[in-house]
């Protein structure tokens, strides 16, 4: 975070204490799990997506680039779009089968495919 940040401060008080600290309440990012003991479950997904497939990886542990990167890794993989955020991965279009294949070759080993 940027020291000047000041969107993120818009609801403190001045403080004419020079020893104030502004504390912000973000959380660490958890440590990524190694690729064997992540236990990704990749299932079929049509729901508030306008009746458009995708498919849906969920179940990464691990910080928010490592999820982006992996993310990117499979829409590359499937020559197709998506997103990566909160968790989940987002494949547009039923990949389940490809997807599975990439991520077994990858070292992912605890991969459930949700039928």
């Amino acid at each position: 975070m940027k020291n000047n940040d000041w969107k993120s401060r818009l609801g403190v008080m001045y403080s004419t204490n020079p020893d104030f600290q502004y504390e912000t309440n973000e959380e660490p990012e958890e440590e990524t799990l190694p690729k064997e003991k992540q236990k990704l479950r990749v299932s079929l997904d049509k729901r508030n997506r306008g009746g458009k497939v995708v498919t849906l990886i969920t179940g990464f542990c691990g910080t928010t680039s490592d999820l982006e990167a992996l993310g990117k890794l499979l829409k590359v993989k499937c020559g197709v779009g998506g997103s990566a955020k909160d968790g989940e991965i987002i494949i547009q279009g039923d990949f389940r089968g490809k997807v599975d294949e990439i991520l077994r070759k990858e070292g992912y080993t605890q991969v459930k495919v949700i039928r």
